[in-house]
């Protein structure tokens, strides 16, 4: 298998121009999204022990949505704005990873356009 090339990238630093390689963790890094409000993700790889809500529910903001257990601590995911429970994407004692989706939300409004 070929080797690729290095190519040199340039990129400025108030306003003085550079050249420089990358390293090969750069270039593979994981592509940057922008994450929706809509969607609660794990932060963490754990177990879920305790969902509190259930679809079509509105929820405050502040109001637990499930416990999510990782290394011996129970860590408390609560509703991050006042908005209703669109779908609930893990069940109680499912082994989660990192970044999973757990619960998508939407807003109460969305239900009169239907």
């Amino acid at each position: 298998m070929e080797k690729p090339k290095n190519e040199y990238v340039d990129f400025a630093v108030t306003a003085r121009k550079y050249k420089t390689l990358l390293t090969e963790k750069y270039r593979h890094r994981a592509v940057w999204t922008n994450p929706s409000a809509y969607e609660v993700h794990s932060f963490i790889p754990g177990t879920i022990i305790e969902i509190s809500v259930k679809e079509g529910n509105v929820v405050e903001e502040g109001t637990p949505l499930l416990i999510l257990e990782a290394m011996k601590m129970q860590n408390r995911i609560e509703m991050p704005f006042t908005a209703k429970i669109k779908k609930i994407h893990v069940k109680t004692g499912q082994k989660i990873a990192k970044g999973t989706l757990m619960v998508e939300l939407y807003q109460a409004e969305e239900d009169t356009k239907k």
